[in-house]
Protein backbone atom coordinates (compact mmCIF):
# COMPACT_ATOMS: atom_id res chain seq x y z
CA UNK A 1 0.00 0.00 0.00
CA UNK A 2 1.28 3.60 -0.51
CA UNK A 3 0.20 6.63 1.10
CA UNK A 4 -0.07 10.02 0.05
CA UNK A 5 2.03 12.21 2.15
CA UNK A 6 3.68 15.51 2.95
CA UNK A 7 7.19 15.86 1.31
CA UNK A 8 7.88 19.79 1.99
CA UNK A 9 6.84 23.04 3.00
CA UNK A 10 7.57 26.17 2.54
CA UNK A 11 6.07 28.18 5.50
CA UNK A 12 4.43 31.72 5.45
CA UNK A 13 6.49 32.92 1.88
CA UNK A 14 5.20 36.33 0.52
CA UNK A 15 3.99 36.63 -2.61
CA UNK A 16 5.74 39.28 -4.30
CA UNK A 17 4.21 39.33 -8.30
CA UNK A 18 0.79 38.07 -9.18
CA UNK A 19 0.27 37.90 -13.23
CA UNK A 20 -2.95 36.64 -14.59
CA UNK A 21 -1.62 36.90 -18.05
CA UNK A 22 1.04 34.25 -17.43
CA UNK A 23 -0.40 30.72 -18.38
CA UNK A 24 -0.71 29.81 -14.56
CA UNK A 25 2.08 28.18 -12.53
CA UNK A 26 4.09 29.54 -9.15
CA UNK A 27 7.33 30.64 -9.66
CA UNK A 28 9.75 30.23 -6.60
CA UNK A 29 13.33 31.46 -6.05
CA UNK A 30 15.74 28.22 -7.51
CA UNK A 31 17.52 28.40 -3.92
CA UNK A 32 14.13 27.66 -2.13
CA UNK A 33 13.28 24.81 -4.74
CA UNK A 34 16.62 23.05 -3.56
CA UNK A 35 16.42 24.09 0.02
CA UNK A 36 12.90 22.57 -0.28
CA UNK A 37 13.26 19.68 -2.32
CA UNK A 38 10.75 20.69 -4.78
CA UNK A 39 10.90 20.23 -8.66
CA UNK A 40 10.12 22.22 -11.70
CA UNK A 41 6.74 21.43 -12.88
CA UNK A 42 6.30 19.44 -9.81
CA UNK A 43 2.06 19.75 -8.64
CA UNK A 44 2.19 22.15 -5.36
CA UNK A 45 -0.92 23.41 -3.40
CA UNK A 46 -0.88 26.61 -1.98
CA UNK A 47 -2.79 28.14 1.12
CA UNK A 48 -3.07 31.46 1.14
CA UNK A 49 -3.36 32.77 5.08
CA UNK A 50 -4.85 35.63 4.23
CA UNK A 51 -7.96 35.18 2.71
CA UNK A 52 -8.14 31.58 2.67
CA UNK A 53 -8.24 30.63 -0.59
CA UNK A 54 -6.46 26.98 -1.53
CA UNK A 55 -5.71 25.93 -5.00
CA UNK A 56 -3.06 23.92 -6.83
CA UNK A 57 -1.24 24.55 -9.43
CA UNK A 58 2.80 23.43 -10.83
CA UNK A 59 5.82 25.59 -10.16
CA UNK A 60 8.74 26.96 -12.37
CA UNK A 61 11.78 27.97 -11.19
CA UNK A 62 12.69 31.75 -10.34
CA UNK A 63 16.14 33.54 -10.37
CA UNK A 64 18.04 32.36 -7.70
CA UNK A 65 18.42 34.57 -4.62
CA UNK A 66 15.62 36.96 -5.60
CA UNK A 67 12.92 35.65 -2.85
CA UNK A 68 10.76 35.60 -6.01
CA UNK A 69 7.19 33.81 -4.95
CA UNK A 70 5.22 34.40 -8.52
CA UNK A 71 1.34 33.44 -8.80
CA UNK A 72 0.31 33.43 -12.78
CA UNK A 73 -2.60 32.71 -14.30
CA UNK A 74 -6.07 32.72 -13.06
CA UNK A 75 -4.99 32.51 -9.58
CA UNK A 76 -3.51 36.05 -9.30
CA UNK A 77 -6.98 36.71 -9.62
CA UNK A 78 -7.48 35.75 -5.86
CA UNK A 79 -3.98 36.65 -4.48
CA UNK A 80 -1.90 39.56 -4.01
CA UNK A 81 1.42 40.85 -3.46
CA UNK A 82 2.46 41.27 0.11
CA UNK A 83 0.16 37.82 0.84
CA UNK A 84 1.09 35.57 3.09
CA UNK A 85 1.15 31.76 1.96
CA UNK A 86 2.12 28.13 2.57
CA UNK A 87 3.14 26.07 -0.44
CA UNK A 88 3.35 22.11 0.11
CA UNK A 89 3.72 19.06 -2.50
CA UNK A 90 2.74 15.61 -1.39
CA UNK A 91 4.24 12.03 -2.35
CA UNK A 92 3.33 8.68 -2.56
CA UNK A 93 5.87 6.46 -0.46
CA UNK A 94 5.21 2.83 1.03
CA UNK A 95 4.54 1.39 3.74
CA UNK A 96 8.58 1.31 4.26
CA UNK A 97 9.51 4.50 2.88
CA UNK A 98 7.36 5.96 5.46
CA UNK A 99 9.02 4.34 8.23
CA UNK A 100 12.06 6.70 7.33
CA UNK A 101 10.17 9.62 5.67
CA UNK A 102 10.07 13.13 7.81
CA UNK A 103 8.60 16.03 5.61
CA UNK A 104 11.57 19.35 5.27
CA UNK A 105 9.76 22.10 6.38
CA UNK A 106 11.65 25.46 5.37
CA UNK A 107 10.50 28.88 7.22
CA UNK A 108 11.34 32.27 5.41
CA UNK A 109 11.67 35.76 6.45
CA UNK A 110 9.98 38.61 5.10
CA UNK A 111 12.19 38.39 1.97
CA UNK A 112 11.48 35.26 1.46
CA UNK A 113 14.79 33.96 2.21
CA UNK A 114 15.26 30.57 4.60
CA UNK A 115 15.90 31.37 8.38
CA UNK A 116 14.97 28.10 9.38
CA UNK A 117 14.70 24.13 8.20
CA UNK A 118 13.43 21.30 9.96
CA UNK A 119 13.27 17.50 8.93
Amino acid sequence: MFRHVLLSKIHRAVITACDPNYNGSISIDKNLLEISGMREFERVEIFNLNNGERFSTYVIEGKAGSGEIGINGAAARINQPGDLIIIVNYGLLSEDELKKHKPVVVCVDAQNRPCKKRR
